[in-house]
């Protein structure tokens, strides 16, 4: 704790009557004003400015978010903390050398590009894109902001970059996730439901341009699980249930949730169809089976960020994007909800219970 030193003049002899109604005031010679207002200075932590530390100056960089998510979610605050922490810890910390400017759509198209634009108006230095539309839209309305994207799955068949360890022009970033897992989504299903015959596979197409690949892995998965594959695309609320309400009929059944903006800003009503029709279902992530789905794996987009944040430094210090490979995953979390699965009238095997990450009782 800071003390307060005496400071080098006489309190009682500058206090004078100046008979105002008896009123006394303080009076302070010139030179004991000096002195005092030297004292506080000394004392001022060096570390905190005199200015209030909330103001920018010329010297502020200014950092963009772009998000297809909606701003006012648990997810959407968890991983503007960890990317806030992240570059204080690397030495920008907003209010005092650095600004960051978000922008969060809730999948609206219109806004999420006209976020861009006002990004690029505001001469953002650097954007972290979350999700592939954030960076379509910054391709299409900003091209000449450097991006860091996290959340997307496919960034070259996407014509974003022109290859992992040399992305060139002015995108780089962290893949959140890759085509082979539809197998292993796949495995995973067919786990608790052993005698699984047929699979549905949900998606966007417009949400999920990159769809084709993991469709691909897909249904060589399902070949080889002896497995029927359904691709069933939808594009509304409204499609959403007649896809699921269709597998209903079929005994033995499951699908599989694509990653894509659109299933996961739905991906509440997704986790209601499938326990009001009973029918089991995999996630492309952990959060969703905190929520209620049955099985989720994929990667903490947590880790992403940290390291979006990480890029966001270097080109802050100067480095250029195209010289910053596209980092792949590989760390993965499985979270099991088997009350979930008691629920649907599954048994989860010990043996893959031993596998999860968190397993929610």
């Amino acid at each position: 704790m800071t003390v307060l030193k005496r400071f080098p003049f006489d309190w009682d002899q500058r206090v004078a009557n100046l008979s105002r109604g008896g009123k006394k005031f303080l009076v302070l010679k010139r030179r004991d004003f000096i002195a005092l207002l030297a004292s506080a200075v000394a004392l001022w932590p060096a570390s905190r400015p005199l200015l209030a530390r909330a103001q920018t100056t010329a010297a502020t960089r200014r950092i963009g978010v772009l998000s297809t998510l909606v701003e006012d979610t648990a997810e959407s605050r968890r991983l503007m903390a960890v990317f806030i922490h992240a570059l204080d810890e690397l030495g920008w910390t907003t209010g005092r050398n650095i600004a960051i400017e978000q922008r969060w759509s809730g999948g609206n198209e219109d806004r999420l590009r006209s976020g861009a634009r006002e990004l690029a108006s505001l001469r953002a230095e650097v954007v972290m894109a979350i999700t592939t539309p954030a960076v379509a839209a910054l391709k299409q309305d900003a091209p000449a902001l450097p991006v860091v994207f996290v959340a997307v799955s496919d960034p070259v068949g996407s014509g974003f970059i022109e290859s992992l360890p040399r992305p060139g022009g002015n995108i780089t970033g962290f893949i959140n996730l890759e085509g082979s897992l539809s197998g292993k989504w796949l495995a995973l299903l067919k786990e608790v439901v052993p005698g699984l015959s047929h699979v549905g596979f949900i998606f966007n197409p417009e949400a999920a341009p990159f769809s084709g690949y993991y469709l691909r892995t897909f249904e060589v998965a399902a070949t080889a699980a002896a497995v029927s594959a359904i691709a069933m695309p939808v594009h509304d609320v409204g499609e959403i249930e007649s896809a699921i309400a269709g597998l209903r009929a079929r005994p033995a059944g499951g699908f599989i949730v694509m990653p894509d903006t659109f299933t996961t800003l739905h991906r509440a009503r997704i986790i209601a169809l499938a326990a009001r029709d009973r029918i089991p279902a995999v996630y492309p992530n952990g959060v969703t089976a905190k929520l209620g789905g049955l099985i989720g794996y994929g990667v903490d987009n947590v880790e992403s960020v940290r390291g979006a944040a990480s890029y966001v430094d270097r080109l802050l210090k100067g480095t250029k994007a195209a010289d910053l490979p596209v980092q792949q995953p590989t760390k993965f979390e499985l979270v099991i909800n088997v009350k979930t699965a008691k629920a649907l009238g599954l048994e989860v095997p010990p043996t893959l219970l031993a596998l999860a990450d968190e397993v929610i009782e």
